[in-house]
C-alpha cells in the first residue's frame, strides 16, 4: 500500500492488494448463532413445490437427529409456518429475534411471523425485500444449527443475489418439473450458482410422475421426465424424482408436514448428510 493512501479506493488509481484482492461480502450472523451449513433451496420458477421440498427436507434432516432451522426469503409469498402450524408472533430478546419453533423443533422464521396479519400483502421493491432477508441473517438468533435451509423465490432477482452474497451458502439444490421449458429454467438457477462461485448439490424434480394406488403403474400427467439429460448435460447431480401424492399437498396445509409418511425427501437428506 501506497504511503499516501487515502483509503479511498473510489479515487484512487493505484493497484494494490487490498484494492485487487477479492472482497469478502458475506454478512456477520448473530453472535449468538452458530451454523454449520447454509442449503439454499432454489428454483428458475414459480409452483414447481419449492417450499414443500424445503419443509419435508428440513423435517427429514430433523429426524436423522440434527438441530434445523428454515431461512423463509420467499418474503412477498411465505408458506414454510403454514407447512409446520406456526402462527404465533415471533418473539425478542436483547439479543435479537427469536425463531419459532415447531412441533419436533425445527427453527423458522418468517415474514408471516412479524406481520399483524398473515394474508398483509408485501409491497415492497427489490432492496427492501433483500435488506429484510439480511436482518433474518444478522439479526435472529438461531442457536446452534447443523443445518440452516434458506426457501427461496423463484428466480434470479435482488433476494436471490442478496443471500448468495451475503450468507455463506454451502450448496444450492435446485427443484424443478417435467416440462418443456425445464432445461433453460434449470440453467438459469444453475448458472447463476456457477457465476456466484455457490457449489450446485443437485435437482429435484418435483411432480415426476403418479403412482396408480390401483394397478401401481406410473403415470407421467406432466410430460416424460428428460430430467436426467438434463442434469447429464449440466453436469450435476439428479438427488430426487418425486411423486405426485396427494397426501403432501394435504400435509403442507395441514401443516402437518413434519408428520408425513412417506417422506420423499429422506433420501436426500441422508446423500446430504455424508461427509464431504
Amino acid at each position: 500500500m501506497s504511503e499516501e493512501c487515502t483509503h479511498d479506493c473510489s479515487s484512487c488509481g493505484s493497484s494494490c492488494a487490498e484494492r485487487t484482492a477479492p472482497q469478502d461480502m458475506h454478512e456477520k450472523c448473530n453472535e449468538q448463532s452458530h451454523i454449520k451449513k447454509v442449503i439454499a433451496v432454489v428454483s428458475g420458477k414459480g409452483g414447481v413445490g419449492k417450499s414443500t421440498v424445503t419443509a419435508s427436507l428440513a423435517s427429514a434432516m430433523a429426524k436423522r437427529g440434527h438441530t434445523v432451522g428454515i431461512l423463509d426469503a420467499d418474503i412477498t409469498g411465505p408458506s414454510i409456518p403454514q407447512a409446520f402450524h406456526i402462527h404465533e408472533k415471533a418473539s425478542a430478546s436483547e439479543a435479537g429475534i427469536l425463531p419459532s419453533l415447531s412441533r419436533t423443533g425445527v427453527r423458522v422464521m418468517s415474514l408471516n411471523l412479524l406481520t399483524a396479519n398473515e394474508t398483509d400483502p408485501v409491497i415492497w421493491r427489490g432492496p427492501v425485500l433483500a435488506g429484510v432477508v439480511k436482518q433474518f441473517w444478522t439479526d435472529v438468533v438461531w442457536g446452534d444449527v447443523d443445518y440452516l435451509f434458506v426457501d427461496m423465490p423463484p428466480g434470479t432477482g435482488d433476494v436471490p443475489l442478496t443471500v448468495f452474497q451475503s450468507l455463506p451458502v454451502d450448496g444450492i439444490i435446485v427443484v424443478t418439473s417435467p416440462q418443456d421449458l425445464v432445461s433453460m429454467i434449470v440453467a438459469k438457477a444453475v448458472n447463476m450458482a456457477k457465476m456466484m462461485n455457490i457449489p450446485i448439490l443437485g435437482l429435484v424434480e418435483n411432480y415426476s410422475y403418479f403412482k396408480c394406488p390401483d394397478c401401481g403403474s406410473e403415470h407421467a400427467i406432466f410430460g416424460e421426465s428428460r430430467i436426467d439429460l438434463v442434469a447429464r448435460s449440466m453436469g450435476v447431480k439428479l438427488l430426487a424424482r418425486l411423486p405426485i401424492d396427494p397426501k403432501v399437498a394435504r400435509a403442507f396445509d395441514a401443516g402437518e408436514i413434519e408428520d408425513l409418511q412417506p417422506n420423499y425427501l429422506e433420501g436426500v437428506a441422508e446423500q446430504l448428510d455424508q461427509p464431504q
